[in-house]
């Protein structure tokens, strides 16, 4: 079967994946079953939607859903059968909470859609798959297709969120039920372009309350993040590197390997974990190895002992290093050994990864030094006067918030050169991957106030708005486009969605997002984010530059 994708940065000729394997590298076959399991899942609330009404909700059910929505997200999940068995769960689910409804005498009485009803045969699931009724393209009308793409791409990102902070035991049922009711939306044939929009921006809404919901999360389980110095080097013991987002894996890991004599390093997205008071206790947890998701193949290669992938994003492996790596959670990949999820509130069995750790060498050096980040909200807060001090003087000029996702393409290479070329009054506020384009080039200090001042995980995008929230409230204004921050985002996956959809509804406008717009946006509504929002790509770096420093 063939397949069509067009959920993150890299879609094929920033159109559409449409053959046997997307260029992610996940197979037609695996795309085709994470549309499949979308298309089940919106089953699942539509009964569900009738139990909460009922009082009959199940909070199991709404975990299937964010656990679902997060399987299909860029780079996380690659194997057929872990797929398949969700979908099987999910029609599980559906259908008792269904026959919970019927014994109750509350279901309503309608004709309902087919992805409520279908049996859940393989052979009826080509047969949807060849007729385009299960997946994107199902939507005939190209507005409609993008508005529809723009939500549940924004779902995926806000149930990734959602999902780490179930596992700190941290809900919101709110948040839960607006995701079924978008996700329902999403069939909606009576639904208007306007509602629509309206829509997006509410979702956007619940990003926010979701990125709050994790940040509360993380905080009250870890501690706030503090200015620290991360090293880089390695030293010589056996060691596991943790790639992904989750910090509840992180932590057990960290328990569990206490007094082993194996060292604990972060990877990518992992590093803000260096930044978090209640991992400093662990002598064993060193420091961070390597750089951006999409390096991993040469870095995975060097660092010699196991990886535990706690999220997105995998690389498809070289065989040298397969037998290495190790996933948890909503990620897979065929070879690749899984530990199982936590059961009856007992932590996870990493005892597997930790035996195979002490029987492989200690990591190869690749970099020395050290790096500064830990700069959320709560830190930048702390140094808020001398922040406002040095934009009162003059010392700082502009912030630029350039958050988001690093990638693969070598027009990347822009946001290297974008910091490098920024005067030396101006600060960079950053969060996600992306910062790995700058965060080891020699950018200096303001006054003793780094130049990249690093808040954490792409979720800890949330701390840059809370900064720019608090800025504005110290400098007297009534509108945060006012301050004097400007933003230049990369972007690659859902998660990036989410973070983009909540600055819209913060009423962020004048983005730069890069490094190229989104192929699930049709032109008419790019022209709506243009016209509302003032989004538009990066073009050359002396040109943005120039508009950027010439607005006041």
């Amino acid at each position: 079967m063939s397949m069509f994708c067009h959920q993150c940065q890299e879609a094929l000729k920033n159109t559409g994946c449409n053959l046997a394997a997307g260029v992610c590298g996940k197979t037609s076959e695996v795309a085709n079953l994470q549309d499949l399991l979308i298309y089940t899942l919106k089953g699942v609330a539509e009964f569900n939607q009738q139990a909460r009404i009922a009082g009959i909700n199940q909070l199991k059910t709404d975990r299937i859903i964010l656990d679902g929505l997060f399987t299909t997200i860029t780079n996380a999940n690659f194997e057929d059968s872990s797929v398949a068995n969700r979908i099987e769960k999910a029609l599980e689910v559906r259908d008792s909470i269904k026959q919970e409804l019927v014994d109750k005498g509350v279901l309503k009485d309608k004709e309902y859609p087919d992805y409520a009803t279908w049996d859940g045969s393989f052979a009826d699931f080509e047969r949807k798959s060849e007729e385009k009724q299960v997946g994107i393209l199902a939507t005939e009308n190209e507005d409609v297709r993008s508005l529809r793409s723009l939500i549940l791409f924004g779902l995926k990102g806000m149930a990734a969120y959602a999902k780490h902070a179930l596992n700190l035991g941290h809900e919101g049922n709110e948040i839960y039920d607006f995701i079924e009711k978008a996700l329902l939306a999403t069939e909606d044939d009576s639904l208007t372009a306007d509602e629509l929009v309206s829509l997006v921006m509410e979702t956007g809404k619940y990003g926010v309350d979701v990125m709050a919901l994790l940040d509360k999360a993380n905080t009250s389980s870890f501690g706030h993040p503090e200015m620290t110095e991360v090293k880089i080097d390695t030293r010589n013991n056996p060691a596991i590197l943790v790639s992904g987002h989750d910090l509840k894996d992180f932590e057990e890991l960290l328990q569990q390997t206490e007094g082993t004599g194996v060292d604990v390093y972060t990877h990518s997205e992992m590093l803000p974990a260096n930044y978090y008071p209640a991992f400093k206790k662990y002598e064993h947890f060193y420091g961070n190895y390597g750089n951006a998701w999409w390096k991993q193949k040469e870095e995975f290669e060097s660092f010699n002992g196991p990886i535990l992938f706690t999220t997105n994003c995998i690389v498809p492996p070289k065989g040298s290093y397969k037998d290495r790596v190790y996933t948890t959670g909503s990620v897979a990949y065929p070879g690749f050994k899984h530990i199982s999820d936590r059961e009856d509130g007992k932590t996870k069995d990493f005892s597997e990864i930790i035996e195979h750790a002490k029987k492989l060498p200690a990591p190869t050096t690749i970099e020395e030094g050290t790096i500064v980040g830990g700069f959320a909200h709560n830190q930048v807060t702390q140094l808020a006067d001398k922040v406002v001090d040095a934009v009162k003087t003059g010392a700082i000029k502009k912030f630029f918030v350039m958050a988001g996702c690093d990638g693969r393409m070598k027009s990347r290479d822009y946001y290297s050169e974008f910091a490098q070329t920024l005067p030396q009054d101006t600060v960079i506020l950053t969060a996600g991957c992306a910062k790995y384009r700058y965060n080891k080039l020699p950018l200096g200090d303001i006054g003793g106030i780094p130049r990249v001042l690093d808040a954490g995980q792409c979720n800890d995008s949330y701390s840059l708005a809370v900064v720019a929230m608090k800025l504005k409230e110290i400098f007297e204004l009534n509108d945060i486009n006012e301050l004097p921050i400007e933003y230049n985002l990369a972007w690659y996956e859902q998660k990036a969605v989410i973070v983009l959809l909540a600055l819209l509804y913060l009423g962020v406008k004048d983005i730069k997002l890069g490094p190229t717009l989104p192929a699930f946006l049709s032109p008419n509504v790019a022209k709506v984010l243009v016209e509302n929002f003032g989004i538009s790509g990066i073009t050359t770096v002396e040109e943005d530059m120039d508009a950027f420093m010439a607005k006041a």
